[in-house]
């Protein structure tokens, strides 16, 4: 089942304001902020694969060129003056280390004619060595806040990462679940970014506290188009 079985005047035109700044929202997961000219992803989770790996664990080693390749299609369609990267951009310190050559080729080709923003996250809160651009522990971006993990009291215009919101809905008596925006027009909570990122349910508690209940919505990823679901509407796991 597809969010495209929804009616087709539930998917809504991909632009939302947070704190009154108007930002596009595109369908793989991203921000971008039109006046800055600043791409906006959070949680790539780099290398997790070979993370893994070093556990014993094996999953297929292509997350960070597959993640890699979705950002370099959405640089190549806002050719943003900025890339801002939210935090866990890798999934643990050692990561930057690991990349491998053609990854940091791509990684490079992706900084070129461009600021590149490193905000650090719990899964790397150090500067990533050898690989461009520059470490932040949070920035402004007008009256917008941009950092890792959403502050619950915060003022609005936060950008947040860090919980992998999730949105899970009942359509024609079957569950459809799907990365979304967490979102009350106060702050935004973005999806991560990364091949291997997994998701946690915007139902769960670790959202308690973070939106206003009557405004709160979630602008669901479907195949094509984004769909904006009001929170009531939402289901648990």
């Amino acid at each position: 089942m597809s969010l495209s079985a929804l009616p087709a005047e539930d998917q809504i035109e991909p632009t939302l304001r947070v704190a009154g700044v108007a930002l596009t929202v595109d369908v793989a997961g991203a921000l971008y902020e039109p006046r800055s000219g600043a791409l906006i992803v959070a949680d790539l989770h780099l290398e997790k694969g070979s993370s893994f790996a070093r556990r014993g664990q094996f999953l297929p080693p292509y997350d960070t060129a597959t993640t890699l390749g979705r950002l370099a299609r959405l640089v190549e369609t806002y050719r943003p003056k900025a890339v801002i990267a939210l935090g866990d951009s890798f999934h643990d310190g050692g990561g930057p280390s690991r990349l491998g050559e053609a990854d940091r080729a791509a990684l490079a080709a992706l900084q070129r004619g461009r600021d590149w923003i490193w905000i650090a996250g719990n899964h790397d809160p150090e500067p990533p060595a050898r690989c461009g651009g520059a470490a932040l522990s949070e920035m402004t971006l007008g009256p917008l806040t941009l950092r890792h993990e959403p502050q619950a009291g915060a003022r609005p215009g936060e950008l947040a990462g860090h919980l992998h919101p999730v949105a899970r809905l009942a359509l024609r008596g079957r569950g459809v679940r799907r990365r979304c925006f967490a979102t009350d027009g106060a702050r935004i909570v973005l999806p991560a970014f990364g091949a291997y990122a997994g998701g946690l349910n915007v139902r769960d508690q670790a959202f308690g506290g973070l939106f206003a209940a009557d405004a709160f919505m979630a602008w669901m990823l479907g195949e094509t188009g984004v769909y904006a679901i009001p929170g009531f509407g939402l289901r648990p796991d």
